[in-house]
């Protein structure tokens, strides 16, 4: 089945060294990485097992100097990205890059919702569905989790965007809800109210390995950063919450073996 409007369908890394953060993440999660064909800009593709679940882009010239920090980004599927990007500016959002063609590939614009949290959206040139996220798979995106100002009101540009409902929630004190999200029958991830002496709002995408302490080893071993965990969450597995030696944000989630 193809993917549907609202899907999470790539994840992508923008960092400052390509070649570190390619070791890094090979490390730590098992990737594989290439380079894109006919990619002019550096472009490589993150894979495991033979398929691909992500890719990694150095800046572009001047973004580091326009304050670009490195930073992983998803994309969502829609159905028409000129009407979809038009909409999110209207709505509030602020367009970073027009709608693109990239042959072969698809049309994809990058934005940011109306609290500044960067997104991509795009439509596949092809009716393949993609499997970047697949929550039964280590190596695969299993978690989207968006951390904001205002939780309700970035709920309800979702919504309206991309089809995304309420699921499940828990109470986190002072903090309000863990509010989870479904989108087409399936929990995809969860909302929640940042910390104010955190990061700025954004997404983190939790990818699954196969053993949370050996990831954390890794993390720590090859110069990243652990903020949080291991700690145990529903379902008797374990995440961490890291940057990588340039600072990007993510997440890890797995049982724990030992």
């Amino acid at each position: 089945m193809a993917n549907r409007h609202g899907d999470f369908i790539w994840y992508e890394l923008l960092t400052r060294d390509a070649d570190a953060a390619a070791r890094f993440y090979g490390a730590v999660i098992g990737w594989q990485s290439r380079s894109a064909e006919g990619s002019d800009r550096g472009y490589r593709i993150f894979g495991i097992d033979g398929t691909d679940v992500g890719g990694l882009m150095p800046f572009p010239p001047g973004a580091e100097g326009a304050g670009m920090r490195p930073i992983w980004l998803g994309y969502v599927a829609v159905e028409n990205v000129d009407a979809a990007a038009a909409d999110i500016v209207r709505d509030g959002g602020t367009q970073h890059m027009a709608p693109t063609d990239i042959p072969g590939v698809g049309r994809f614009a990058m934005l940011s919702d109306p609290q500044g949290v960067m997104l991509y959206i795009m439509r596949g040139a092809v009716e393949g569905t993609s499997t970047a996220f697949d929550q039964n798979k280590f190596g695969h995106c299993n978690w989207n989790e968006l951390s904001t100002g205002d939780p309700q009101a970035a709920l309800a540009f979702y919504r309206a965007r991309f089809g995304w409902e309420k699921g499940d929630a828990m109470p986190m004190g002072e903090m309000g809800d863990y509010q989870f999200i479904t989108h087409g029958g399936r929990t995809i991830g969860a909302v929640m109210r940042r910390t104010p002496d955190g990061p700025p709002p954004l997404w983190t995408f939790y990818f699954g390995v196969e053993d949370i302490d050996v990831a954390a080893q890794a993390v720590s071993g090859n110069g990243g950063t652990i903020h949080y965990g291991p700690a145990e969450v529903p379902g008797g597995v374990f995440i961490i919450v890291a940057s990588d030696p340039q600072g990007a944000l993510f997440g890890l989630v797995g049982p724990r073996k030992s």
